[in-house]
């Protein structure tokens, strides 16, 4: 696979069952990603969680460390900006459908206490990501299998 294909995760467009596989890997990361940054400071024992994590409930095997690390990276970086609601939003809209809900709290949950320190703004990203799983419009299925059910003119 082309690192063309990489460069951006978040724009990533689900056409097959594979490109759906890594969107729920986004998912996951930016969801550990943005407790690690709400305290301002990234620990490495934050990040190594969010890859035990993922490792552990076997959630994205076909994604290798490096890559997890890398998403990690990118994505801690992109939510220090000032749009960073929009690039979290934009993350988990495409997989709103899937049963990702209770891995993402509690991911994001042991990230906050991956340091021994739950600040306070790390306590806001985790409420705001409860509030995200329930309120986000489901995805539109793109591809092939995807079904028109608006009326016809």
């Amino acid at each position: 696979m082309s690192d063309a294909k990489y460069s951006n995760p978040i724009e990533i467009e689900i056409t097959e069952p594979s490109r759906l596989n890594e969107q729920a890997a986004v998912a996951l990361v930016i969801a550990g990603a943005l407790v690690a940054v709400a305290d301002r400071h990234v620990s490495p024992v934050e990040r190594d969680e969010v890859i035990r994590f993922i490792r552990d409930r076997g959630l994205a095997p076909h994604i290798s460390d490096e890559r997890l690390f890398a998403m990690f990276d990118e994505l801690a970086e992109r939510l220090e900006e000032p749009d960073f609601a929009n690039v979290v939003i934009d993350t988990l809209r495409p997989v709103a459908n899937m049963p990702l809900s209770s891995h993402l709290i509690e991911l994001s949950e042991r990230v906050a206490a991956a340091d021994e320190d739950v600040h306070p703004h790390e306590v806001q990203a985790i409420k705001l990501l409860r509030l995200l799983t329930l309120v986000l419009p489901r995805a539109k299925q793109v591809g092939p299998g995807a079904v028109n059910t608006a009326p016809k003119e």
